[in-house]
């Protein structure tokens, strides 16, 4: 943990603070109260709480600092100064279901030079709380869980290639566009998995357990930490044209080097 700069610790702090009460909160997951956002998306007690517990230990650290959050929306602050992104509880239908697999992540996101919007991502954590492990990853600094360092897999050729994804399903996605793109890559493939996390999806291809991702209909706060890890890791992260911005929502790809060029070249074809 000496390795930590002062900006991770308050985030892993804030983090782990949060995390202890979802742990609580998911060994009595039968009794939480759960409302719907829309068709089959959730949110209950334990994605407010968690939020909260966050904005609060983030807000006494960096009192001038922005929000973007899942729950209580855009948050101003300072127009100089950078923001917080964060989801509070990704996977949250796992959790629902008492399946231990769901992340914490928080992201930093600078403002733009020229005062016009926001621009890089230079820092972001991705925490699960169950297996209590943090991925982290800062610019120029290279991507970590607690003080090993990360690397994405050096596998080249996609018969070897172990691929992670997201499913559309009621109310969100395009299930059309996903299948073309599913029947391309999976006969290329060793496998597809579906974990239901995309944080926790990008935190292993950044760690080599996952060799490729993609998914699509995303939002900021599922993707801001972990394309910074996993390019910190050595990594690329596209839209399906290709192109690479600072967070990838509506569209992510990635993969190492070599793999994601295949993999693109791949998804573009179903595309077409």
């Amino acid at each position: 943990m000496s390795m930590f700069s002062g900006l991770i610790r308050v985030m892993e702090r804030a983090a782990r603070k949060a995390g202890g009460r979802l742990r609580r909160d998911f060994g009595e997951v039968e009794h939480l109260q759960v409302s719907r956002k829309g068709p089959a998306d959730f949110v209950s007690k334990a994605d407010m709480r968690a939020e909260r517990a966050i904005y609060d230990e983030l807000l006494h650290a960096r009192p001038d600092w922005g929000f973007v959050m899942e729950e209580a929306g855009v948050i101003e602050g300072a127009p100089d100064k950078p923001r917080w992104i964060v989801d509070p509880l990704d996977g949250t239908s796992n959790f629902l279901h008492g399946i231990p697999h769901f992340a914490i992540s928080i992201a930093v996101q600078e403002p733009r030079i020229d005062g016009k919007g926001w621009g890089e991502v230079t820092a972001g954590l991705i925490y699960n709380p169950i297996n209590d492990q943090t991925y982290w990853a800062e610019k120029t600094r290279g991507a970590w869980l607690q003080d090993a360092r990360l690397r994405v897999s050096a596998r080249r050729h996609l018969s070897d290639a172990l691929i992670a994804t997201g499913i559309p399903f009621q109310g969100h996605g395009d299930f059309a566009e996903w299948s073309r793109i599913y029947g391309a890559i999976g006969q290329e493939v060793a496998g597809i998995r579906r974990f239901g996390a995309a944080s926790l999806d990008l935190a292993y291809v950044a760690q080599g357990r996952f060799d490729g991702f993609w998914e699509s209909d995303l939002n900021d706060w599922d993707t801001a930490a972990g394309c910074l890890l996993v390019r910190e890791a050595g990594g690329f992260v596209s839209d399906y044209r290709g192109r690479s911005e600072q967070i990838h929502s509506k569209q992510v790809l990635a993969a190492n080097d070599a793999l994601h060029s295949k993999l693109h070249k791949i998804l573009a074809g179903a595309l077409r």
